[in-house]
């Protein structure tokens, strides 16, 4: 076989080349080594005394194990490594890292963050060197932007935004420029909801969970010409209705409700939450899997915030 030929094929290899290509999901998520609270860095860490707030770091380790077991029998999952242990709190929230363009046909882009929160900066140079060695292209917008959380794929080149508290609208201009994408903006206002994954969540290609008492009306009818709205209440997504993760057929949403005493409105507002989502599941011929993810609680995060989408394969066929 002649050298040009050899050539030929180590440009152009015959499988895929990084996991956003395989036809499984594919998942990125980040094992709790530097784990913190000593930055206060949102609504919910402030409310918490500071030595409530410490995570027990045993318990930790034990429930981030039990998500990461359960995604990796479907999936596959990558972890993230832990460059060092100080300075990066936050790292095991990896879906606030960057987002994978699910519409680009190679599957080899990543928008890295641009953080606004201070003790978050850090992990965009993290993040860097893995994609880049895990053969991606990397880019960082010039405007604030924080990753998956804030951008949602929806199905083709369609993709809705969140901005106004961690990210800014400025990068979906640069996004839509550069990429050729649609992106309808939602303008987050609430400081308990922070990122767009706190109140939105593609249920299907066609079916979008959406809280549509936080929004301006003309952004809900922008978003309504894209895809159908299952309208969820403020109280269902202070308690992370949306901030699940589609796994093939099942939801998987973090509950904590067998730590909390019955009768107590923290109990009852998690049970409403659980039974709204079994029944939008049941509708829909979804399941539930419900994973005790109370330790993150304290860094002011839930389910979605720590799993970061490589593709988005679990989309890609209908249930009914």
């Amino acid at each position: 076989m002649s050298s040009s030929v050899n050539a030929a094929q180590a440009k152009s290899p015959a499988g895929p080349v990084n996991p956003s290509q395989l036809e499984c999901p594919a998942f990125l998520v980040n094992a709790p080594f530097s784990y913190r609270t000593d930055v206060a860095n949102n609504a919910w860490m402030r409310e918490l005394p500071d030595q409530e707030r410490v995570p027990e770091r045993k318990k930790a380790m034990v429930q981030f194990l039990e998500l990461y077991r359960y995604l990796a029998g479907g999936a596959l999952v990558y972890v993230l490594p832990t460059p060092r242990t100080e300075g990066l709190q936050d790292l095991v929230f990896t879906a606030n890292l960057g987002i994978v363009l699910e519409h680009l046909d190679k599957k080899d882009v990543v928008v890295l963050s641009n953080f606004t929160s201070q003790p978050r900066r850090g992990e965009t140079e993290v993040g860097l060197r893995f994609f880049e060695q895990a053969n991606y292209r990397t880019y960082v917008p010039p405007a604030k932007f924080e990753g998956e959380a804030e951008l949602k794929h929806l199905y083709d080149n369609v993709y809705v935004g969140g901005y106004g508290l961690r990210s800014e609208a400025e990068t979906y201009e640069w996004m839509r420029r550069r990429f050729d994408m649609t992106i309808v903006p939602l303008e987050l206002t609430d400081p308990y909801l922070y990122h767009l994954d706190c109140t939105v969540f593609p249920l299907t290609r066609e079916e979008t969970l959406v809280c549509t008492e936080m929004y301006d009306r003309a952004e809900i009818k922008e978003l309504e010409r894209y895809t159908d709205i299952i309208d969820v209440s403020p109280d269902l997504c202070m308690s992370g209705i949306c901030n699940s993760v589609r796994l093939h057929n099942t939801l998987v949403n973090a509950s904590h409700v067998h730590e909390l005493k019955a009768g107590t409105e923290d109990y009852q507002s998690e049970v409403a939450k659980n039974r709204r989502l079994e029944d939008i599941a049941g509708s829909h011929a979804f399941e539930v899997t419900l994973i005790n993810l109370s330790e993150y609680l304290k860094g002011g995060a839930l389910l979605s915030c720590m799993v970061l989408h490589l593709n988005r394969h679990s989309y890609d066929f209908r249930l009914v």
